[in-house]
């Protein structure tokens, strides 16, 4: 019973488009931040290492190097003060989070790109123009 009332309750919270990521991408979150009476948007960009929670209680958290240090940000996905996520760039990973980040530095920081093009036409068994043309 008081699942399907905390269930209730949330929807109401939720956004109704979330954008789809996964751990390894590379992200723009766009927050709204007050400053006084002005409201302006700012641009966090990184790496996403983590994913946590469910419903309401979903975040993510997001590295980026700064200056030569690293700093990561842990946002709430169906807050309303992100305005917009946008995909920059698909890396693969293989790990749910992706903490040894942390610990590395330069270009050890980069993780592979997610190829589309995976589907293709593959070479005929064998080597060479012989196994090609006996097919």
């Amino acid at each position: 019973m008081s699942r399907k009332l905390l269930a209730a309750v949330e929807a109401s919270s939720l956004k109704p488009e979330v954008p789809s990521f996964a751990i390894g991408d590379t992200v723009d979150v766009h927050t709204r931040i007050l400053e006084g009476e002005k409201e302006r948007i700012q641009i966090f960009n990184g790496v996403v290492i983590a994913k946590s929670g469910s419903g309401s209680r979903e975040t993510f958290t997001v590295r980026r190097i700064v200056a030569g240090e690293g700093v990561e940000r842990k946002f709430p996905l169906h807050s309303p003060k992100i305005g917009k996520i946008e995909v920059k760039r698909s890396g693969v990973s293989r790990r749910a989070k992706l903490y040894y980040l942390r610990d590395r530095a330069g270009k050890s920081t980069r993780l592979r790109e997610k190829r589309d093009d995976a589907v293709q036409e593959k070479p005929a068994a064998g080597r060479g123009k012989k196994a090609a043309a006996a097919t």
